[in-house]
């Protein structure tokens, strides 16, 4: 399916694209794409069931996921890109390189649930508690695991991102994180790969992102101290230089 997108950069520029986490759009990625658009054409797209995505009947998998994104790819004209994601589109990135590694320039996975699908109930109990009352029922929840109690962010923006989702597409996503095991083929993985986790990260815990990045061929992990999940908007200071130097 057609996603949504939004593009910042100079046209002739390298293509970096940017996936977001469950339950925001592309706005989320806004304090990275400045700084990413003087060298590079960025494009920040809506995962389907998000944003101005269309929002198909779910449950969704990772593969329609990742599908969508080389579709854009093919709409884009684009041959090759690297991809930077976070959660959600973390997992999808290292979809990409394992079965469109020729599409994939460089990766940075940020935060990435991978092998989720060993344990799927939280997943299928939160898909059906937002069919059953809206993204307002995970809303408070979600931003208490997205960022530290003493956090100093606007975070309204997030919020209302949350709140203005799609029920159905974020509980179709829910599934596809549900079923998740991205384990198997990282060590066929060829692309450059950067993997950033959060110290603090009670969505998807150090311990489970530092054994991934242990079994990606020449991956760097790089642990953001004192952070929390969304650590693109909370900490972009640290971040985007560490997008820099890896996309370059």
């Amino acid at each position: 399916m057609r996603l949504n997108y939004v593009e910042t950069g100079p046209d002739d520029a390298p293509v970096v694209l940017l996936g977001s986490s469950l339950g925001a759009n592309h706005a989320m990625w806004a304090p990275q794409v400045d700084a990413l658009a003087q060298r590079f054409r960025v494009v920040a797209f809506d995962h389907r069931g998000h944003g101005e995505s269309g929002v198909p009947e779910g449950p969704y998998t990772i593969d329609d996921l990742g599908g969508d994104v080389v579709e854009l790819l093919d709409t884009l004209e684009v041959d090759q890109a690297s991809y930077v994601g976070i959660s959600l589109g973390g997992s999808v990135g290292l979809w990409l390189a394992q079965h469109a590694p020729e599409r994939i320039h460089r990766l940075v996975a940020i935060c990435p649930p991978s092998n989720t699908g060993a344990d799927p109930q939280t997943w299928t109990d939160r898909a059906a508690q937002v069919r059953a009352e809206g993204t307002q029922a995970i809303t408070d929840a979600t931003l208490g695991r997205w960022f530290l109690p003493d956090s100093k962010e606007d975070i309204e923006p997030v919020r209302q991102m949350l709140l203005d989702c799609p029920d159905e597409g974020y509980a179709a996503c829910c599934e596809a994180v549900g079923a998740l095991n991205l384990l198997p083929g990282l060590g066929d993985i060829t692309a450059p790969v950067l993997v950033i986790t959060a110290e603090s990260d009670t969505s998807v815990p150090p311990e489970t992102v530092v054994p991934l990045a242990a079994g990606i061929p020449g991956a760097h992990l790089e642990v953001i101290e004192q952070a929390a999940h969304l650590v693109t908007y909370s900490h972009p200071d640290v971040v985007n230089p560490l997008l820099l130097a890896h996309l370059a």
